[in-house]
């Protein structure tokens, strides 16, 4: 049951809905002209589906283990990543002066989804060291981004981020990891972190460490954070490989999932590190990174689903049982048609939820323009928390679709529920993007959330003539939300963090909705068919969410230890 890359979506994503031609027709993007994205699009496909989706299992079953101190890699990972380092697919938005390709987000997403839809295990790796490439190149020195960027584009060296504690996971601000002064302008970094992704590897020549530790004169919690680069391999003066540095690592964790991907604890012991940014200033240039990080999870998210979904479709066609009609595969049941079009269809509105937020970005990048980039802000946690939230529900329909065969490991379909589990816990857990969303995101009363329900309720104005029984919903259901917002914004940060995560599932199912009538309108009866599903049999689940919100937190907190422990 072979991967294959949705080309077809995200070329119809990008010239139909969710407004590329706009980042095309600016200056900074000129180059991503319709002939360069079906280039690397197919080019990246063809990597994608032929090199990383065959050591998917491999991945699974024969996971990366620590020896000797070092980390070997599942069986074929060092050929899968040489695959990606030398198409030039970690550098895909990388600043060209340091050997990136300059092209949009946009663009890089879409390659990523198909890397994690392939092999989620090994794409964590390349999706670490974009995070590392854009905080250095917002935050490093000049010289260190000369010494470590070209590097780390041409994938000859990955990198980490360095930020959890065992005491210190959420809550940032605890770490006690410590960074001393010497005498050469480098500083002497010592703690503990754990679950540290792709920590160690066999087949990159440095691995490269972001590191959240404090300096002895540093203020408490978060405001007495900095940022240090700490390599593997030192480096020397000419930016030859040195020594190795003072870090090792200590154990690899026993998950659940994404077995092929190392997770390890990490122990520094006077290791020497490069400050990053500005003194007490690391935690904006890790936020940078994490960011980056947060879209790249959504996709991760995305990419798992598009596989589960592919993998339950082709079991659904092959399979024959009961008296169902037609081919007698159980596809023509209609319980299994609705798992199959449910997964299609969320599918479908979370790709589109993060292009339409990788086109926000590219925008702000390009123009400079404000409402951009709050666009692009206010987005980020929806496209993580659904992207990563779908995936995990359509790769347990997945497991449904196949009946007792889903149960059994030999069919690969519980591999992805186990995979893409961790996606909705790292880089933030969904729970936090949501408080996010209510809290930081609405920080402006709710302005950039108004002007994007503007767009969906203008759009789907416009479409009542030629599709009213799909406008009407979408509009509607936008009203609704828009009604919440004013009423969310009114309250206090306790009752908006106790409606935080059924709001953002709602705004989310909204968009949805919206990027689905958008589809439907461009004539392909297909989609539109798909866009009728979610519409009246998905998107009401709004109305529901909503009124979960707007009971506000009362009745919530009102529910005592002792009640839960009863």
């Amino acid at each position: 049951m072979p991967y294959r890359s949705p080309i077809a979506d995200f070329r119809f994503l990008m010239d139909h809905v969710v407004g590329f031609d706009q980042v095309a027709a600016t200056d900074r993007y000129a180059d991503a002209t319709s002939d360069t994205c079906d280039a690397i699009l197919t080019e990246a496909a063809k990597m994608c589906d032929e090199v990383l989706a065959p050591l998917q299992r491999a991945g699974d079953q024969h996971p990366a283990v620590l020896e000797n101190g070092n980390v070997r890699t599942s069986p074929g990972f060092a050929d899968g990543y040489k695959a990606i380092a030398e198409g030039g697919w970690i550098g895909i938005s990388a600043p060209a002066v340091h050997g990136g390709m300059d092209l949009p987000i946009t663009l890089a997403m879409a390659v990523n989804e198909m890397m994690a839809g392939a092999c989620l295990s090994l794409q964590l790796n390349p999706l670490m060291t974009q995070g590392q490439i854009e905080a250095l190149e917002h935050h490093a020195s000049d010289a260190i981004k000369d010494m470590y960027l070209p590097k780390l584009i041409s994938g000859e060296w990955s990198g980490t981020m360095n930020l959890t504690e065992p005491q210190a996971g959420s809550d940032v601000g605890a770490l006690r990891s410590k960074a001393d002064p010497l005498n050469d302008g480098s500083y002497a970094v010592s703690g503990q972190k754990i679950y540290i992704s792709w920590a160690d590897n066999d087949f990159t020549e440095n691995v490269c460490h972001l590191v959240l530790a404090r300096l002895p004169d540093a203020p408490a919690g978060v405001k007495g954070i900095s940022l240090f680069m700490v390599p593997k391999i030192i480096l020397n003066e000419d930016g030859s490989l040195g020594d190795r540095n003072a870090l090792r690592v200590v154990s690899l964790e026993h998950k659940m999932g994404l077995h092929g991907s190392p997770t390890a604890v990490m122990a520094y012991d006077n290791a020497k590190g490069w400050l990053v940014g500005e003194p007490n200033a690391g935690l904006a240039a890790m936020f940078t990174m994490m960011n980056n990080a947060r879209l790249g999870v959504a996709t991760q998210g995305i990419g798992v689903a598009e596989a589960a979904y592919q993998h339950a479709l082709t079991y659904a066609m092959d399979r024959k049982q009961g008296r169902a009609g037609g081919s007698g595969a159980i596809a023509e049941h209609a319980d299994v048609r609705r798992m199959l079009a449910s997964m299609k269809a969320d599918t479908f509105a979370a790709r589109a939820i993060s292009m339409a937020n990788a086109v926000a970005i590219d925008m702000a990048t390009a123009t400079g323009d404000a409402a951009w980039d709050a666009r692009a802000a206010l987005l980020t946690p929806i496209a993580k928390a659904f992207g990563t939230d779908i995936g995990v529900e359509v790769a347990a329909t997945g497991i449904q679709t196949h009946g007792g065969m889903g149960f059994i490991e030999e069919t690969g379909a519980a591999q992805f529920a186990r995979d893409v589990r961790v996606t909705t816990i790292y880089e933030g857990t969904n729970g936090i993007q949501a408080m996010d969303l209510v809290a930081r995101k609405m920080a402006d009363n709710g302005e950039a959330a108004f002007a994007l329900l503007d767009e969906v309720e203008a759009a789907a104005e416009a479409a009542k003539t030629s599709k009213p029984d799909l406008a009407e919903p979408v509009w509607h259901a936008a009203e609704t939300l828009r009604e919440t917002t004013e009423w969310l914004v009114a309250q206090d940060v306790q009752t908006r963090f106790a409606g935080a995560v059924p709001y953002l599932r709602a705004f989310a199912r909204v968009l949805g909705g919206h990027y689905h009538l958008t589809a439907a309108l461009q004539g392909d009866a297909t989609r539109a068919r798909l866009a009728a599903f979610y519409i009246k049999r998905i998107l009401p689940e709004h109305a529901a969410l909503l009124a979960h919100v707007q009971e506000g937190a009362d009745d919530l907190m009102a529910i005592t230890l002792d009640d839960l422990v009863a």
